[in-house]
């Protein structure tokens, strides 16, 4: 890619990553005034569909495959996975802590996606190598860190002043944060989208209309969750918008968080590599915390720190330890094959492994 490119991609993640952050600030905001969790899903994947819908038509009509029953299938537990479950144990968590909390944990799906591929064979680790120490020790570190996020709390480093002060003291009066509580609601959030990666590799290979497979994952999760919500909660009352907050952050998060940089964020990983485009996602979480402490007046306390530096650090290291890997793939694939003779030792046979990793 050419230099004008290559300033384009950047420009786009950037612009993607605020994107997300901005996400993330008005959902926190419509939690704090008491909004139901899956209605929140709900309309945010209603929102989606009605997005995508037309360009999934307009863009993919020409080479769309057929769409069978077992593609069907497939696409609404993928979504029962990766949307609805997955936004419902995050937007917990993002209720019981905050969105720079939030943002610390979402940097570790690229770390969750590699333990989890490994026992399925999607991935290896092979210590003899310096990429493969490198793909260990960054999970090691990352896993620290997440750890450090959910056992240890600190002092805070900001304080708050006046009216905001006394607000914040009250809600604190009728609901304790307990950040144990959400890390556990967060981790399970994380741990389901990371399983989504494995799932839709699969599924993408069958049907590889991203469009479209995007556009029935969110029809899909936008039913199961209003199902949820139904038979948990059982109370109409909670689906009816009565702020503009509320409705435009549904809006908002549906046609921005899963439209635009869903679909921004993968023509990146198409020019320039999944590593590439995870390297920017710490920016996600600068930007939401700069709008967390200026917008919601939210404290920044010493773990979410430490334990946000720790997990960055790994996640970097580990995408290092992916790249030296497919260089030495590609290396291998590119060179001539050598004429050997029966009495000569055979080339090692080496299997190309791809990685795919995003943001939220």
């Amino acid at each position: 890619m050419n230099c004008h490119g290559q300033w384009k991609a950047i420009v786009m993640l950037v612009a993607v990553n605020f994107g997300f952050a901005t996400v993330n600030i008005f959902l926190k905001k419509i939690l704090n005034r008491g909004m139901n969790h899956l209605v929140i899903v709900a309309y945010r994947q209603a929102a989606a569909v009605i997005f995508l819908t037309p360009i999934a038509y307009f863009w993919e009509r020409k080479n769309r495959p057929k769409l069978t029953v077992q593609i069907l299938c497939q696409l609404f537990f993928s979504a029962l996975i990766g949307v609805t479950l997955a936004q419902y144990f995050l937007l917990r968590g993002l209720d019981y802590t905050s969105a720079t909390f939030l943002s610390g944990f979402l940097n570790m799906v690229p770390v969750i996606t590699f333990l989890l591929a490994l026992p399925f064979g999607f991935e290896r680790a092979n210590m003899k190598s310096l990429a493969g120490r490198a793909k260990v020790l960054g999970t090691v570190i990352c896993v620290g860190g997440a750890v450090l996020l959910t056992f240890y709390k600190g002092k805070a480093l900001t304080h708050e002043e006046g009216a905001t002060s006394r607000a914040n003291t009250m809600n604190s009066s009728k609901k304790t944060e307990s950040w144990t509580i959400g890390s556990i609601f967060l981790i399970a959030g994380v741990t389901a989208w990371s399983s989504w990666f494995l799932i839709q590799a699969k599924i993408g290979k069958r049907y590889p209309c991203q469009y479209t497979s995007t556009a029935i994952l969110s029809f899909f999760g936008g039913i199961q969750s209003a199902i949820l919500s139904l038979i948990i909660e059982r109370k109409l009352s909670g689906w009816v918008l009565n702020e503009k907050w509320e409705f435009i952050t549904v809006i908002y998060a549906g046609m921005v968080g899963s439209g635009l940089c869903y679909s921004a964020t993968s023509w990146c990983v198409k020019q320039k590599g999944p590593v590439f485009s995870s390297a920017f996602s710490p920016l996600t979480q600068l930007l939401v915390a700069i709008f967390d402490f200026s917008l919601l007046h939210e404290r920044i306390y010493l773990g979410s720190v430490i334990g946000s530096i720790l997990v960055i650090l790994g996640m970097y290291i580990l995408l290092w330890g992916k790249s030296k890997e497919a260089e030495q793939c590609e290396k291998v694939t590119q060179a001539p094959v050598v004429q050997q003779d029966e009495h000569s030792n055979a080339l090692p046979h080496v299997i190309p492994i791809t990685f795919n990793s995003t943001s939220s």
